[in-house]
């Protein structure tokens, strides 16, 4: 499948409390992503074989479901979605030795994120 999801993130405002929530609801453990970081990484393994994800706070307070999908050129993903009539909410950003990623608002306004399909390297 081109373009497969392959992130998953859930955040709010008390990254603690949700951590806990999908711990006790789901049994998943979450390794913190970073000493001081609010965000706790779930593993494929941990959701069964289905995609990772993330379950932490969100920089504004906003709860969100936001889902992932992999592309190989990830500002020209972002620039199709725009001139569809989406928007853009995060340009595209690397964590390095993580992941370059961006996120848009589709024409009804659901959080959408892209993720590169090339790990970026580590400073």
């Amino acid at each position: 499948m081109p373009n497969p999801v392959v992130h998953f993130e859930i955040t709010g405002k008390d990254a603690e409390g949700l951590q806990q929530y999908y711990r006790d609801l789901f049994g998943w453990s979450l390794t913190p992503m970073a000493p001081d970081v609010p965000y706790g990484l779930v593993s494929p393994e941990e959701t069964g074989g289905g995609i990772g994800g993330g379950v932490g706070a969100s920089m504004d307070g906003a709860s969100l479901l936001t889902v992932y999908v992999q592309v190989d050129d990830i500002k020209g993903a972002l620039d199709r979605a725009v001139e569809l009539g989406g928007e853009v909410v995060q340009p595209p950003t690397v964590i390095p030795g993580t992941v370059t990623y961006a996120q848009f608002r589709d024409i009804e306004g659901h959080l959408v994120g892209l993720a590169a399909s090339e790990t970026p390297p580590a400073e």
